[in-house]
């Protein structure tokens, strides 16, 4: 069911050598990008009629209008489970906790006297959230954005999802009522690259945002490649991921039923196991016969996803090596089962996110551990990060300096000018001083100079 790679004996290469070596989907973001193109320009050109004709093409919906009315949001919200209520609530009220400790504070640093530095932290105009709606229903993704948008103090923000034809051609309700929780009732029909061009360009109903967040398929990350630089983007999402690193001491039952709960997701989700115990490595493939045939998605997602090259049980020599691996590989979600697992975290750097331990699966932060799961993927942990407050502030610098302060420094910065060839640079420090008698380090200039 799961193909195996086999690592040790052999020194481990470096770097890209490695890298090659892992199991990764298929998710060609170029090959997409031309197609999206002729639907992010029609939007541009059409505007909410463009959206109506892609919601009809390619949701089999024919919409009057893409803006969510406010009564569907409170039907929503009013008919929802109990059981499902609380529990959105109790993921809103955790990921507040964590996120609110996120917000960065202005800090003014005194470099000389009468100079100083302030950096303030201003949060983005106005944040367009994309939540997909395709093979599942994801209310999480609506907290996982807002959330931290929210605590950021972002002023304005819109929230788009693809219109579901059996619920009249609305967003599917779990997700209305999420947004109805977290107090967003600006909430769009809309749904693919089609969405990013929303957001990016404006409609006639929907005004243009400065940036776009949120997971999807292909064609929503095509989209997000097209725009950047005409928005900000949190990251081109691709399929989900999950690496295992464990030893003997994991539980085989807990790592089968953690490497199917994301295979669940899509046929492209990756599962991979990286381990120094072929005890586990056999005990975990004979585990996942029973739990996958008493799974929900078998034939659809799951069997796919573990039989794909996107997934493998990696053997290693030992755990030193497994870290090289997973740090090589990036996963997006990275949990730790070995023997003293919060030490052996604590030496990993490259993860969207870290898991450490029996207690502690994927699946709780997926909902509810209070931490973000909109997280980087395709080996993207090497140098990006998860969604959190940051993703939606600025770091602005204030510079102010007096007279004196400037003066005290004002030789080195025409001496670095003049190094650069950039003599107007200096002369613009100059300026501010003809005629005066004494500068800083002998530098003066007279008159006319």
């Amino acid at each position: 069911m799961i193909s195996r790679i086999d690592l040790r004996g052999d020194a481990l290469p470096e770097g890209s050598a490695l890298r090659d070596l892992l199991p990764r989907a298929d998710f060609d973001v170029s090959a997409a990008l031309e197609k999206v193109r002729p639907i992010c320009e029609a939007v541009h050109h059409r505007g909410d009629a463009a959206l109506i004709d892609y919601a009809e093409k390619f949701d089999g919906v024919r919409l009057e209008s893409v803006r969510v009315p406010a009564e569907a949001l409170a039907d929503a919200l009013e008919q929802l489970d109990p059981a499902v209520r609380a529990a959105l609530e109790e993921s809103i009220r955790r990921a507040r906790l964590v996120h609110r400790e996120q917000r960065r504070t202005t800090h003014t640093t005194q470099v000389v006297p009468g100079g100083s530095v302030t950096e303030k932290w201003v949060p983005v105009d106005r944040v367009g959230l994309y939540v997909p709606g395709g093979r599942s229903v994801y209310p999480s993704s609506v907290i996982m954005n807002a959330v931290p948008a929210q605590e950021a103090g972002v002023p304005s923000m819109a929230l788009a999802s693809p219109p579901q034809k059996e619920f009249g051609g609305l967003p599917h309700p779990t997700i209305l009522a999420a947004c109805a929780l977290l107090g967003i009732d600006e909430v769009y029909a809309v749904g693919g690259a089609q969405a990013v061009a929303m957001f990016a360009y404006g409609t006639e109903s929907c005004a243009s945002a400065s940036m776009v967040t949120g997971p999807g398929n292909i064609w929503v990350a095509a989209a997000k490649r097209y725009f950047t630089g005409r928005i900000g983007i949190d990251a081109e999402a691709g399929p989900t991921e999950i690496a295992v690193l464990a030893d003997d001491t994991a539980d085989p039952v807990h790592v089968a039923a953690d490497l199917i709960s994301q295979a669940e997701h899509d046929p492209l989700a990756a599962a991979v196991l990286v381990t120094d115990s072929a005890a586990l490595a056999d005990a975990v493939e004979k585990e996942l016969e029973p739990q996958v045939a008493a799974s929900k998605h078998i034939e659809d997602r799951i069997v796919p996803a573990l039989r794909g090259r996107q997934s493998a049980i990696v053997l290693v020599d030992g755990i030193d090596e497994g870290l090289r691996v997973v740090d090589a590989y990036g996963a997006e979600h990275l949990e730790i089962q070995t023997a003293d697992a919060a030490a052996v975290a604590d030496r990993v750097r490259n993860a969207g996110a870290i898991f450490v331990g029996p207690w502690a699966p994927v699946s709780l932060g997926d909902y509810a551990a209070g931490s973000n799961h909109v997280l980087p993927t395709g080996g993207c942990a090497c140098h990006s990060s998860g969604l959190s407050v940051q993703s939606f502030l600025r770091g602005i610098h204030i510079v102010d300096y007096t007279k004196d302060a400037l003066a005290d420094v004002a030789h080195h910065v025409v001496t670095l000018a003049e190094a650069e060839d950039l003599p107007a640079h200096g002369a613009a420090i100059k300026a501010r001083f003809v005629g005066d008698e004494q500068m800083s380090g002998g530098w003066k200039v007279a008159e006319g100079k």
